[in-house]
């Protein structure tokens, strides 16, 4: 699994990328000149204890794990995922959640690039 890492890095997600939101995580999404996507996770610590946070970024990398080989190939993608506070869900609703912000936020970058 590729990892995004860095200020840098998460800041130009911050700043350019398109947010998508549902439940208890929001992704952002920005196109990189690579050809895999990467994930970074923002869990902070009023989400819950250590064990907590660590847990869900356990069950929120393997979604992405599961995932990203349904990605368009060719396009990478930077993946932000921000937590909210929430109780653990399973690694399947993660999946549920992530699948459908994922495809909607490429979608959006697709249309802005049609246009432009």
């Amino acid at each position: 699994m590729h990892r995004l890492r860095g200020k840098l890095a998460f800041n130009a997600v911050f700043d350019e990328g398109i947010r998508e939101s549902r439940g208890p995580i929001s992704i952002l999404t920005r196109p990189n000149s690579l050809d895999h996507p990467r994930l970074g996770l923002s869990v902070p610590r009023r989400v819950g204890s250590a064990p907590k946070r660590n847990r869900i970024k356990r069950l929120l990398r393997e979604s992405f794990r599961l995932l990203q080989h349904d990605l368009p190939r060719g396009r990478g993608y930077d993946l932000v995922i921000v937590v909210r506070p929430h109780p653990p869900l399973t690694l399947a609703e993660y999946q549920k959640l992530m699948s459908a912000m994922v495809v909607r936020s490429i979608q959006k970058w697709s249309a802005r690039e049609r246009s432009s």
